[in-house]
């Protein structure tokens, strides 16, 4: 069984004298401030500098090499599914959720500073790619436990407005991030320690600033936030094979319970893997074939994560009214008619990108946040911490989706730009498969 599913019983089952009975504004801020923390994975590693980097053509033709990121970071979404239900079991089992959330964030905090060893030769591109890989899996078995510890820190009437906290510091912690690296490192010619773009420098650098700060910032909430020792850490312990059993167990009991819900978590685990690929691939994409400059593409990236904030917020305020499949439904076709602009507008240069490449970006977020609270209105009663623990199962699962499709339709078109079909098409089937799920659960015979 996966992290997720296992928390999610637990936190479903756990007796009311282990749910917090008001929310600590301490633990709170200790919490989000890892997702602040994480950003500099996000922002700098995997979509706006070091990615950008590394498809530059200092490693190969640009085609060739976004196409060999798009398989690397296939095989990681794969590999992945195949460990999510080990590891998660394990940390809800043995009661150090806390323990294997430090253990996984700072193997990516290593990861991330072994980053500056890749030097702008194509020799060392598959260190690279490696790295980048690896980062990608270790951070994802992070965020497993991270985001089952926001029932640790929120109550039940408090729990969105916790996670919108925590969403909204990522957001911000990724724009502070870029602003310092871009006026103290990319942007001037000379930058802070005499440090220049020589041997690629001034991104090496850039990359050890963002393993320390997410290593600073990863430790409030290892200080200040108890471990878990609710019902999940009392479950039996089983093994690799065994943990498989058990999940497939508890999506049964879910499909006999609670069929629309199925639905929905299999229809938002594609078109969320899809936008995903949207900020994964938009900086390599902004700086491979719309010529932006590193220092430009951090100037996109404030932007991008600026409009992305504020259309989530904006939008959150037209979930309750209109219900939330009507905003995930609008969002996902901007995306799928934005993504085919930036395709047939190809060659209309860095302005087509910075139009249709920031509305990209509007429609992400509400897509995101709609998609949670559509999902929390599905759940049967009780069941809401082990479903949501399946939604990110289920995501994590089709994680190869994005970059498999995007290295695909690179081969085929042979050129880097064709990849953005690739993301909308799994962005469309995500859309087709929504179609069909209701806003309300079937009565079931």
């Amino acid at each position: 069984m996966t992290t997720n599913a296992g928390n999610g019983a637990a936190t479903a089952a756990r007796p009311l004298s282990e749910t917090p009975t008001k929310t600590s504004t301490k633990q709170v801020l200790a919490w989000g401030l890892w997702d602040w923390g994480s950003a500099s994975f996000n922002a700098v590693i995997t979509t706006f500098v070091f990615t950008v980097y590394l498809t530059s053509d200092a490693f190969g033709e640009e085609a060739a090499v976004s196409a060999q990121l798009g398989w690397a970071l296939g095989a990681a979404g794969l590999l992945i599914a195949i460990l999510a239900p080990v590891t998660g079991q394990r940390s809800d089992s043995s009661g150090r959720r806390k323990f294997w959330l430090a253990v996984n964030t700072y193997i990516v905090v290593g990861i991330t500073a072994a980053m500056f060893f890749v030097e702008p030769d194509p020799s060392f591109l598959w260190l690279g790619l490696l790295l980048v890989a690896a980062g990608n899996i270790f951070f994802e078995f992070a965020g497993v436990n991270y985001n089952a510890m926001l029932a640790q820190v929120s109550t039940p009437k408090t729990i969105g407005r916790v996670s919108g906290i925590g969403w909204g510091l990522g957001y911000l912690g990724g724009i502070v991030l870029l602003l310092i690296v871009y006026f103290g490192l990319i942007q001037p010619d000379v930058g802070i320690f005499g440090i220049t773009g020589d041997d690629g420098m001034d991104i090496r650098v850039t990359v050890l600033i963002s393993a320390i700060w997410f290593g600073l910032f990863a430790l409030p909430v290892l200080l200040f936030v108890p471990e878990y020792k609710g019902v999940g850490a009392r479950r039996d312990k089983v093994g690799f094979f065994a943990s498989y059993p058990r999940l497939f167990g508890d999506i049964k009991k879910l499909w006999n319970e609670s069929r629309q819900t199925v639905y929905f978590l299999i229809a938002s685990a594609v078109f969320r893997d899809g936008l995903a690929g949207v900020f994964t691939f938009g900086g390599v994409l902004a700086a491979g074939w719309f010529g932006f400059s590193p220092g430009e593409v951090i100037i996109f990236a404030i932007a991008a994560n600026v409009v992305a904030g504020i259309s989530t917020i904006t939008v959150g305020l037209l979930d309750d009214k209109l219900g939330a499949k009507p905003v995930i439904m609008a969002s996902l076709i901007g995306l799928v008619l934005a993504g085919l602009a930036v395709f047939f507008l190809h060659d209309g240069g860095a302005i087509m990108f910075w139009i249709f490449g920031l509305a990209l970006c509007l429609f992400v977020g509400p897509a995101q946040s709609a998609s949670r609270s559509f999902l929390a209105r599905l759940i049967p009663a009780g069941r809401e911490g082990e479903v949501f623990g399946l939604y990110a199962t289920t995501g994590r699962a089709v994680s190869f989706l994005a970059p498999t499709a995007f290295a695909i339709f690179i081969t085929i078109g042979g050129e880097q730009y064709w990849g953005i079909l690739g993301i909308i098409l799994v962005i469309l089937i995500g859309l087709l498969l929504l179609i069909p799920v209701q806003a309300k659960q079937k009565q079931l015979a």
